[in-house]
């Protein structure tokens, strides 16, 4: 009922940019939190930007002043501007938010994720 729909992945260059998209879909009431995660081959799962509804940012060491986090309140999207990307950068991404919604006549909240775009950056 309630998804998260991330577009944007891909094989870049060394030095190049991508900017992942992130929709949320359904009957959403409000959302509050928004961030990706990045995940590579047996390693967690890691924050790598986080937004709030207010649009205040906060960023994993490793990605701060070559990334950028952005939402669109209005249509329910998240963005992350990747810069200067770097091989250590490749990983599937994933899109998270904190979402209330409802279903049934009944509101829910919960923490959703997407189902991931992979990045790519070649040497």
């Amino acid at each position: 009922q309630v998804q998260l729909a991330e577009s944007g992945g891909g094989l870049v260059q060394a030095g190049g940019s991508l900017r992942l998209s992130c929709a949320a879909s359904g009957r959403i009431v409000s959302l509050r939190a928004m961030g990706w995660y990045r995940q590579t081959p047996g390693k967690q799962r890691d924050m790598v930007a986080t937004i709030t509804s207010g649009g205040s940012a906060n960023y994993a060491d490793s990605v701060t002043g070559r990334f950028t986090i952005s939402r669109d309140n209005a249509n329910y999207t998240v963005y992350l501007q990747m810069n200067s990307l770097k091989p250590e950068d490749t990983a599937v991404y994933y899109c998270n938010a904190d979402i209330t919604y409802r279903s049934g006549g009944v509101y829910s909240r919960d923490d959703r994720w997407g189902q991931g775009t992979q990045v790519t950056v070649s040497s």
